[in-house]
């Protein structure tokens, strides 16, 4: 995971919202649902970006806008320094071409009705440019070759094929057209945790041996940390920290993020019983109707009236600034401030206040 200060993929103010009807004849708008609210994110050439996050919080909604299957609401998505938001047609087209995606669910995201070779071989129909027609069947034998596959697998349908070896399949086909920017959306969540392992490393190799660039969107920390170089934490359509994964694992700063990691388990006993153990109350608040200020002040028992009335900006902790903490350590707390390893078992937080 050699990394360069270069950035290949920046977005800033990036949103998307989803708007809420009534009506059937004369259908009026009513809300919106803020899927992404304002996310900035930076991804360096041969570096890889993990996003974490529970569930709904916009992690896929943002791998969908950076890969051109969802139109932004308003911000920017730039590629080598080019606004791609505003293109269309064969601009477009050659972007997408050098940003591909991996999806999350092997079982769905191939057409069981195509052989591996057509799945795999299908980016050069699209982009016949990308390799010569008497070409493809070979690349296709080594692509799957590359994936850990037996090229002689090419006439096979997808439902002869494990989760994992699915998996390798929508890998290959990601890198049909020598993409430079990878957009791995949970790529390992449907898979069994002796595959997962088995996939992180030939991912971890195939960025080494094509130079890629990750963004990697996951809710299993143990893995982000392992393939991530640096870490996003996502909450309710916004960012909330940023760092290196050494920052975000051993010094985290936002209460949401501590809340994270005290429930990552523990295998050893003794090392258990000496940590912070923080549960947090209630569910996230519905995206359509997003707390005032602090989005997260409604679980937080940090939270204050200032929380309720100002939105914190992205930005290094204050408790930081004096040590000339990094500047890449990033949180969005009005009171943040590293966690402190305490003996007691348990913090209870509970917020009966819904917020709006």
């Amino acid at each position: 995971m050699a990394t360069t200060a270069e950035p290949i993929l920046e977005v800033s103010g990036l949103v998307k919202h989803y708007p809420l009807t009534r009506g059937v004849l004369f259908r009026k708008q009513t809300g919106a649902v803020k899927a992404v609210d304002g996310v900035d994110l930076t991804l360096g050439r041969g570096e890889t970006l993990g996003v974490v996050g529970e569930s709904g919080c916009g992690k896929s909604t943002v791998a969908r806008m950076l890969v051109g299957l969802e139109r932004p609401t308003a911000g920017r998505i730039r590629y080598r320094g080019e606004d791609i938001t505003r293109l269309s047609g064969k601009a477009l087209k050659t972007v997408r071409r050098n940003i591909q995606m991996v999806f999350q669910d092997p079982y769905t995201s191939l057409n069981p009705r195509m052989t591996v070779g057509d799945i795999i071989g299908e980016p050069y129909e699209i982009h016949p440019e990308a390799a010569p027609k008497g070409d493809r069947r070979r690349r296709v034998r080594e692509l799957l070759d590359v994936v850990g596959l037996n090229p002689e697998y090419v006439n096979r349908y997808p439902h002869q094929f494990s989760g994992g070896q699915r998996q390798r399949i929508g890998i290959a086909r990601g890198l049909a057209l020598r993409p430079e920017v990878i957009v791995a959306d949970e790529p390992v969540s449907a898979l069994d945790v002796s595959v997962q392992a088995q996939v992180i490393n030939l991912l971890d190799r195939l960025q080494s041996e094509f130079e890629l660039s990750y963004l990697f969107i996951a809710h299993d920390l143990s893995i982000v940390r392992h393939i991530s170089d640096r870490v996003g934490v996502m909450y309710l359509g916004r960012i909330v920290e940023t760092g290196t994964d050494t920052e975000i694992y051993d010094h985290p700063t936002h209460p949401y993020t501590q809340a994270l990691l005290s429930a990552v388990p523990v295998p050893d006993p003794e090392a258990r019983g000496h940590r912070e153990r923080i549960i947090l109350s209630g569910d996230v608040p519905s995206p359509a109707n997003v707390p005032s200020g602090c989005r997260f002040r409604t679980r937080c028992w940090k939270a204050r009236e200032r929380c309720a009335l100002e939105a914190p900006a992205l930005a290094v902790p204050a408790e930081l600034r004096p040590l000339g903490g990094p500047a890449a350590h990033r949180s969005a707390c009005h009171f943040a401030e590293e966690m402190h390893v305490v003996p007691a078992e348990e913090v209870r937080v509970d917020h009966a206040d819904g917020g709006t």
